[in-house]
């Protein structure tokens, strides 16, 4: 595997630069959504706004909690973040970090780890309130990976490879979403649940659960923590779009193409925020035992058939 430390470094800090700008992407999608403006004061129609919490974030004065453990408190934003940043290293372009063949392999497994910072976040803050909120949002995770991983695979026997490349040269005649439509939108609604969005925010959307497993942290360890999440949309906005689209071509027209679509599938989040109202968590977590896993079982088996007939 071929390793720049350039290349590393220069996308890494498109990472970050770019979720700060989806924040303002979100909040100007909701301010319409809401007929309201949103961000408007800072630079040029708010445009700077993004730099300016951020600086204001860092600034800030931890809130150190006393009662809390120390190490496994400021390691578990930093711990979130470095695993977002891992599944960023699976970038598919001209510039590519490294190459793997085993590349979907690795982002089921960095996709597991992610529940560790959750968890450890939650506990090491020692409060009742976000041991609860982790407790759910972990239990939300898990729940949903199966699903996840289930959709993924049914992807994957129609390829045959376990590398995007492979998914990519596939789709050359028909895409994947047009043959797999029912696990296209199966697949967007366990993603805006595996990262944790509204209305399937239920860490942090109920009373007793104040702001959930964050709420002991401020300042920097916050904002580790919603870069972290954040840089997770943005990467499974780009994986739906080499699964289901076709990915990136070499040529101008399948760049811009392909990041057209994942900017439409990342606004995807922002417009089920702002239009959905938030569910029960035992009707959340019914719909994923009861009603997406037998689902996708049945979608996996005929995946399965089909690639076996055409061994045949």
């Amino acid at each position: 595997m071929k390793v720049s430390l350039l290349w590393m470094v220069i996308c890494y800090v498109c990472i970050l630069l770019s979720v700060a700008f989806f924040t303002l992407f979100e909040r100007k999608g909701l301010g319409y959504i809401q007929v309201r403006k949103g961000p408007n004061k800072v630079g040029y129609l708010g445009v700077i706004q993004p730099l300016a919490d951020a600086l204001k974030l860092f600034m800030k004065e931890e809130s150190g909690v006393n009662a809390s453990n120390k190490g496994p408190y400021y390691f578990a934003p930093g711990l979130s973040l470095i695993l977002s940043l891992c599944l960023w290293s699976l970038y598919w372009s001209g510039f590519e970090i490294w190459y793997m063949s085993l590349a979907i392999m690795f982002f089921l497994c960095i996709s597991a780890l992610n529940v560790y910072g959750t968890m450890i976040s939650g506990w090491a803050s020692n409060s009742k309130y976000s041991l609860l909120g982790a407790l759910r949002a972990v239990a939300q995770t898990i729940s949903y990976e199966v699903s996840l991983f289930l959709l993924l695979l049914s992807v994957i026997c129609l390829s045959g490879k376990l590398d995007f490349g492979s998914i990519v040269m596939f789709q050359n005649r028909f895409w994947n979403m047009v043959l797999l439509l029912p696990v296209f939108f199966m697949w967007l609604l366990v993603c805006v649940a595996e990262t944790n969005r509204a209305p399937f925010d239920f860490a942090e959307g109920e009373s007793e659960l104040v702001s959930g497993f964050n709420i002991e942290y401020g300042g920097g360890l916050f904002a580790l923590i919603f870069l972290a999440e954040y840089a997770s949309i943005l990467f499974m906005s780009m994986v739906t779009c080499v699964l289901f689209f076709g990915g990136m071509d070499s040529d101008l027209f399948g760049s811009v193409f392909f990041w057209l679509s994942s900017v439409m599938v990342s606004f995807f989040f922002i417009w089920v925020r702002g239009t959905f109202p938030r569910l029960r968590y035992d009707l959340l977590m019914s719909l994923t035992w009861l009603s997406l896993l037998p689902v996708s079982l049945l979608i996996l088996v005929w995946g399965v058939s089909f690639k076996f007939l055409s061994v045949i």
